[in-house]
Parts: structure tokens; C-alpha cells; sequence
């Protein structure tokens, strides 16, 4: 596992970033980043010398799905998990004016 990764980087990333870190949080991050970076390096590895560069996605590139209309859900079903519903609509807190 790569140790680029260490205790003093984290501190100092957290204060640039302004975060309070715990020392279990920062022990945590040490952890994470280093298996990341792990992992990066392993992907770097891969041979793709093969592969066209991607320059941009296009329609052409990704074909879309048809959008083509079905039949509606139904106030029945479009209430069903909601968590309340009065006069066939949703109930939401009020968030505007009192």
C-alpha cells in the first residue's frame, strides 16, 4: 500500500481546508487516502495503448432513449408513500410566510 499518504498531509490538508478533524477522523483519512492512492497506481498500470481518448460525449457517441410518453401514474398511486396527503395532493411544511 502506498504511504504517500500520512498523518501530517491530512493535518494539512484539513487546515487548509479549514475542517476540525478528531484524531480517530484523521487515523480514518490516512486509511482511505492511502488506499486510494493504492488504488490510482494500480489503474496507472493498466495498459491502454489500445483505447481512443475520449474527447467530448455526444448524442452520436451515446445513443439517447426515445422519449415517448406513457401512461400517467395516477393521483392514487403518486400519493401512496407519501408521507401525508389531503384533497388528493402532497401535504408539505410551509415555507413561505407564516
Amino acid at each position: 500500500m502506498s504511504d504517500t499518504i500520512d498523518r501530517a498531509t491530512v493535518q494539512r490538508v484539513a487546515r487548509l481546508a479549514r475542517l476540525r478533524l478528531s484524531d480517530a477522523e484523521q487515523d480514518s483519512l490516512v486509511d482511505d487516502l492511502q488506499r486510494i492512492v493504492a488504488y490510482v497506481e494500480k489503474l496507472q498500470s493498466v495498459d491502454t495503448s489500445a483505447i481512443q481518448p475520449l474527447v467530448h460525449m455526444t448524442i452520436d457517441a451515446m445513443p439517447a432513449r426515445k422519449d415517448v410518453a406513457g401512461q400517467p401514474l395516477g393521483t392514487d398511486k403518486a400519493l401512496a408513500n407519501a408521507p401525508e396527503a389531503a384533497d388528493d395532493a402532497f401535504v408539505v411544511p410551509r415555507v413561505v410566510g407564516s
